[in-house]
């Protein structure tokens, strides 16, 4: 589950700093962790056990994704274009306004809930049964095949839209398709993980400034990188103080978070 919950993460990390071509860029900048992480505070707030015998905490998670999708994605078409710009904007207007809702639900509801809320939104590598991890792993695999296939594509976006539609590249359904697979890749692994950050941010980066920045190695690498990174966050979370546990997203935000501080000032001073 760590494995290709990071690789997705990373992957889709990849992809939106591909189409808004800022290195900073991550699955949560557009919007969709944070719709798919009101979704799910929603469902534990009214309770919900189940959902067609699926627990309602995953279905809840996705709807709210796709919701998001659905908005963010109407607000960026400008004369049936997508527009990155628009697509950035609105993406962070929808962020804010999810977790704002999601403060204003955790401050109803009982001790108990806010509980499950709170460790919930730092997410964390839990145990899936087999049938539900082989339908995971399958949606992984399937969106992330689709992106990489068209990695020559992604590294003309990754300069221009403009020019790349000189070379040939069809940008709109370029722009739809890496939106809609960043975010089916996002809202999966939230949907089981709850909202881990920077793996999004911190894998891509270390790949295109060690590696290679051409798509064509930068996603594959990204995609291992990322899976080894998240499941070696879990390993150390379950060992440091056993028999506690920190969970994979608190390991994350600490190795994260200074790295973030260490990119921009090194942006600065470049």
């Amino acid at each position: 589950m760590g494995l290709f919950a990071g690789g997705a993460l990373a992957l889709a990390g990849t992809l939106f700093q591909a189409m808004l071509r800022d290195a900073l860029a991550t699955p949560y900048t557009l919007g969709i962790s944070a719709g798919a992480a009101l979704g799910a505070v929603v469902a534990i707030w009214l309770g919900w056990q189940q959902i067609a015998g699926i627990p309602a905490i995953w279905m809840a998670a996705i709807a709210g994704a796709a919701v998001v999708l659905a908005l963010v994605v109407g607000s960026a078409l400008q004369q049936r274009r997508v527009s990155s710009f628009g697509l950035l904007l609105s993406g962070l207007a929808a962020n804010s306004m999810c977790s704002a809702l999601i403060i204003v639900i955790y401050g109803l509801v009982s001790v108990t809930k806010s509980f499950s809320i709170s460790r919930w939104l730092i997410g964390s590598v839990d145990s899936l049964d087999y049938a539900t991890l082989t339908a995971f792993i399958a949606v992984v695999i399937a969106a992330s095949v689709a992106v990489m296939r068209q990695a020559k594509a992604w590294n003309l976006m990754a300069v221009d839209p403009s020019w790349a539609a000189t070379r040939g590249a069809r940008v709109n359904a370029l722009t739809l398709c890496g939106y809609g697979a960043g975010s089916l890749l996002t809202a999966a692994t939230v949907a089981f993980t709850g909202p881990i950050g920077f793996v999004g941010l911190i894998v891509p980066h270390l790949i295109r400034t060690r590696i290679s920045a051409d798509h064509r190695v930068l996603m594959p690498c990204a995609f291992l990188g990322g899976g080894i990174l998240l499941a070696g966050c879990d390993a150390i979370g379950r060992v440091v103080i056993a028999p506690s546990e920190i969970p994979a997203g608190a390991v994350m935000a600490i190795l994260g978070g200074p790295y973030l501080v260490w990119v921009l000032r090194h942006r600065a001073a470049a």
